[in-house]
């Protein structure tokens, strides 16, 4: 088995025009496919594994080969009004990788973006090299920008593999 490339991340938004505005209008996103009309029915929802779900996607390219794919549910669950936290199990972001993150950031907030924090340099350790932020979309579902400035290559495999040679046995990670 070989996984070759992740073909695309999705990410479930409560107004799908809303989103669209957001993703291709302030992030600059391209049309992969234009947005859907609803589907339902009982192979979508054995498909997706939704009871009775009834959605409209529309697919944006993100770079020249991955897709970012937004649903809008009309079955979405009434208490289902805030993100999942970034600390909760389940929970994700979307990070973009960018060549200039403080060009970016300033473009993003020149059009009303706002950033949790300024832009975060990491110059140690497994992440060193990496320059990132957090920002949110309409919904506060997280996103992120980096900038890898340098990657250290044969630091990384050497510490990958000695991880992999001191890891614990896979008995303990079971959950009985």
């Amino acid at each position: 088995m070989e996984l070759k490339a992740i073909h695309h991340a999705g990410l479930v938004v409560s107004d799908l025009d809303r989103s669209i505005y957001f993703y291709h209008d302030i992030l600059g996103l391209p049309f992969a496919n234009e947005p859907t009309g609803w589907f339902e029915g009982p192979d979508l929802a054995r498909g997706v594994g939704v009871p009775d779900a009834k959605l409209r996607q529309v697919c944006l390219w993100v770079g020249e080969a991955s897709t970012m794919e937004l649903i809008e549910y009309g079955n979405r669950p009434a208490t289902s009004t805030e993100p999942i936290p970034n600390n909760h199990l389940g929970a994700a972001h979307i990070c973009f990788r960018v060549d200039d993150i403080r060009a970016t950031k300033a473009e993003l907030e020149s059009k009303g973006v706002t950033f949790y924090s300024e832009i975060n340099v990491v110059d140690e350790g497994p992440l060193a090299g990496w320059r990132w932020c957090y920002f949110s979309d309409p919904d506060g579902l997280a996103l992120e920008l980096v900038e890898v400035a340098y990657y250290l290559k044969d630091e990384r495999e050497a510490n990958a593999a000695e991880y992999l040679r001191t890891r614990p046995a896979l008995n303990l990670l079971i959950k009985e």
